[in-house]
């Protein structure tokens, strides 16, 4: 598809409740770097809530924010806050008099999508919408308990609310069109990577043996990487090791490492800013650890792909970032226990370091994951050809 050359062009708004940089995540970066790229395209502007101050619309890079909504916790004891959620939704009535031609909305945390329909009925514009997973009925419990089987329903009621979706992967793809329906409106553009940005990343002075990357969640089980390290070190292989990222489980985690007697080796890092920060810190570790239970991609395997250090990860069935690892030759798959994870930490440092160079060759499949790439699916889908 190439770039719009009307006098006008189309205006695309984009509707997520959390943005990077305020708010780290694999859905925030993903906003980010497209909303610049799509504005080779279209007039971008992006609703949310007020996670910055001054004035309420602000223009950074060509692209328009918009605080639709005061500034709520995403979060309540470890979990997306229901009241948020509602009250986002409600927020998203006020597009009713916004000026755009297509919606495009993250699908967390649901309620909104309803918003979302009616806004674009009344409106009569198409309601596009990003589905990064697929939560079956028995996760949903697990994660509500007996509420679990009302968001459940929420979730497939929510799903048919879109003229399009956008999955982040083939898997939440065919996920999606077994509750909807082959024929469903389903398409495939994952999360990418700046592959030039990864390049032009030296390593970080101060290394580690292990590093893992991502919100420090429940589900991301980081904790089993502690226990991993635990045990290495109990067996005499003092390993090093290096956590990026922030979250509510942040001073649980760190209590834990001194439960384990090993808070000594574990450099807990929620200051990092920019991106090639991430890359230069990856860079600066000989393997990546991602133990996450669930996975509606797996942005961090791609970026320690890239910057060429081994990925372990573990074979949850929720853990969708299994499938980019099992692609590599730098990629394992392990079970999901500490010490599964021990035993991959420790074969993956005996191996030494990759050789970059066969590494490059054999990944080239990371050039599909570019944002250049999925920007032009992305565009297609939101602003098919006139």
């Amino acid at each position: 598809m190439s770039p719009m050359t009307d006098r006008r062009q189309p205006v695309v708004a984009l509707v997520t409740d959390a943005i990077y940089p305020y708010h780290r995540g694999g859905k925030e970066l993903r906003y980010f770097e497209l909303s610049r790229r799509l504005t080779r395209y279209a007039d971008v502007h992006v609703y949310t809530m007020n996670w910055w101050k001054g004035p309420r619309v602000r223009a950074d890079e060509m692209v328009t924010y918009h605080a639709i909504s005061p500034l709520f916790p995403l979060y309540s004891k470890g979990r997306r806050s229901i009241t948020e959620a509602l009250l986002f939704s409600l927020a998203c009535l006020r597009m009713l008099v916004g000026r755009f031609d297509v919606i495009e909305a993250d699908h967390m945390p649901y309620f909104q999508i309803f918003a979302l329909r009616l806004v674009a009925a009344i409106r009569r514009k198409r309601l596009v919408v990003t589905w990064h997973e697929v939560w079956s009925k028995s996760y949903w419990r697990e994660y509500l308990g007996p509420l679990g089987a009302i968001a459940w329903r929420i979730e497939r009621l929510a799903m048919a609310m879109p003229d399009q979706i956008i999955a982040a992967s083939a898997q939440t793809a065919q996920a999606l069109r077994e509750a909807l329906g082959p024929r469903a409106a389903v398409m495939v553009a994952p999360n990418g990577i700046d592959l030039d940005a990864v390049r032009a990343a030296h390593p970080d002075a101060e290394t580690t043996d292990v590093v893992v990357v991502g919100r420090l969640m429940s589900h991301k089980r980081v904790d089993m990487l502690l226990a991993a390290a635990a045990l290495l070190h109990a067996e005499g292989m003092p390993v090093t090791c290096r956590v990026i990222g922030d979250g509510p489980e942040r001073e649980n985690l760190q209590a834990l490492a001194r439960s384990l007697g090993v808070a000594h080796a574990v450099d807990f890092r929620h200051d990092v800013g920019e991106q090639k920060e991430v890359y230069a810190l990856l860079k600066a570790a000989r393997v990546s650890v991602f133990p996450t239970e669930r996975e509606g991609f797996g942005i961090a395997v791609l970026e320690a792909l890239a910057c060429g250090v081994p990925v372990i990860t573990t074979s949850a069935p929720a853990n969708l970032a299994r499938h980019l690892a099992a692609r590599s030759s730098q990629g394992s798959v392990c079970d999901p226990s500490a010490a599964a994870i021990a035993e991959a930490i420790k074969a993956r440092l005996a191996a030494g370091p990759p050789d970059q160079d066969r590494a490059r060759g054999e990944d080239d499949w990371l050039a599909e994951y570019s944002w250049e790439t999925i920007t032009e699916h992305v565009a297609g889908a939101l602003l098919p050809p006139r």
